[in-house]
């Protein structure tokens, strides 16, 4: 069970007296967390299940009250820790074109004419767009901007990314 958990909050802090918790999580992700039943905390490398009771927001963070933490002293021990749902739960809330890091890494990569380029060995992010780090046979790292318009075909599936290699793109 653990291999398919993701993490997708952390636990920043308590909030009020009551057992309720300041979750941080990435911005847009807000309609994943609101439907949060439940959820798993990582502590001392064992999950333990936690049952969501209520959800709300303040700010740009989820006050979340587990039925499990009854006061602050109980959330105190997990400030710092992450929430973890399973894949199957965090794929139900991907929008289309927006796939899970762990499901590209490995993927092979090729170009439009299907020639075999490399695969993808890391995901990334810069100010403009994520972006897809292709190793081809000789070893030597490529980015790829991960836009419709240079990987028009992404297939989980198959384990199969299509790029559109223009010039320049990959040598």
């Amino acid at each position: 069970m653990t291999d398919d958990l993701i993490s997708v909050a952390k636990i920043l802090n308590f909030h009020g007296i009551k057992g309720e918790v300041k979750l941080g999580f990435s911005k847009g992700r807000e309609h994943q967390i609101s439907a949060l039943k439940k959820a798993f905390v990582l502590k001392d490398g064992k999950y333990i299940e936690l049952n969501v009771e209520t959800v709300r927001f303040h700010k740009h963070f989820a006050i979340v009250k587990f039925n499990e933490f009854k006061t602050v002293n109980d959330v105190e021990v997990y400030k710092g820790c992450d929430i973890y749902l399973s894949k199957e739960e965090v794929e139900k809330f991907l929008a289309e074109d927006e796939y899970l890091i762990n499901d590209l890494i490995g993927m092979d990569v090729y170009d439009e004419d299907g020639c075999l380029i490399g695969n993808v060995c890391a995901v990334g992010e810069n100010a403009a767009n994520n972006l897809i780090s292709v190793k081809d046979n000789n070893a030597r790292e490529h980015l790829v901007p991960f836009v419709k318009d240079l990987v028009p075909v992404v297939d989980i599936k198959n384990k199969k990314i299509v790029i559109n290699n223009i010039e320049g793109l990959i040598g």
